[in-house]
């Protein structure tokens, strides 16, 4: 039984996917409302439900669209497929409790912000806005860490980005600062420190291999959002015991 309704959070999964994709691709530029259908965004044309079927569609049509012929965005197919795949694992692993519904609005999160980020270089404050009630109210419901700890997190993390902010003249932006802000909260402060170090970790190695392949320079702009979210995701699945590990070398 917990593998079938596995496949079906997978399942699920891949439709909010797609969901996420649209809202990360049209909240920045104030058109998540302009349709009530999905369209071509760029012959602007009502799609049908068959091109509507998460990454399935994507691989039927080449990658492209029906009528223009234009290329859709990899963003679509990759972001269904990792919001099916973690939705799955999400359940797989903790089952029916408070920890999947907090992983299950942490991709509800994540997903978007990554698309944003990744096509816009923003990080809508629209969808921390939004989201930000949402956590609060979970962290109430279940404060694991305690509301204090949560508090203290997101006290944390927004001084110690906003001295890299001023430090750095700009190395890092408000969108940064905010929705860091928001996962220190989430995580509190000692899974904070764990989550921005494998942020600028990934960062930081996915950065010098691309100025490497593109011959890149110091000056090269590289979204932060898409590396922050990752590290949300691995200290929400193996935080606890990536800390425990390293205290157990210390010891």
């Amino acid at each position: 039984m917990h593998t079938i309704v596995t496949v079906v959070f997978f399942i699920y999964g891949l439709v909010f996917g797609s969901f996420f994709n649209v809202v990360g691709l049209r909240v920045p530029n104030g058109t998540l409302l302009a349709q009530t259908r999905s369209y071509c965004d760029t012959c602007q044309r009502t799609l049908t439900w068959r091109e509507l079927l998460p990454v399935w569609s994507f691989l039927r049509q080449r990658g492209r669209c029906r009528q223009c012929k234009d290329k859709i965005s990899l963003l679509y197919p990759i972001m269904e497929l990792a919001t099916g795949l973690l939705a799955a694992l999400t359940f797989y692993r903790y089952g029916w409790n408070e920890q999947t519904f907090l992983g299950l609005l942490l991709l509800a999160l994540i997903i978007p912000i990554t698309v944003s980020d990744l096509a816009y270089r923003k990080i809508p404050n629209k969808l921390l806005l939004f989201f930000t009630p949402l956590f609060v109210a979970l962290r109430i419901l279940y404060p694991h860490p305690s509301l204090g700890e949560s508090v203290l997190g997101a006290g944390l993390a927004f001084v110690l980005v906003f001295v890299i902010i001023l430090v750095s003249n700009g190395g890092m932006g408000a969108g940064d600062l905010k929705y860091l802000t928001l996962l220190g909260f989430i995580f509190g402060p000692a899974l904070f420190l764990l989550l921005f170090f494998l942020a600028t970790l990934y960062g930081a190695i996915t950065g010098m291999i691309i100025m490497k392949l593109k011959n890149g320079n110091r000056k090269m702009t590289i979204p932060f959002g898409p590396y922050i979210g990752l590290a949300a995701l691995t200290v929400f699945y193996f935080g606890e015991t990536m800390i425990q590990w390293y205290l157990a070398l210390l010891s």
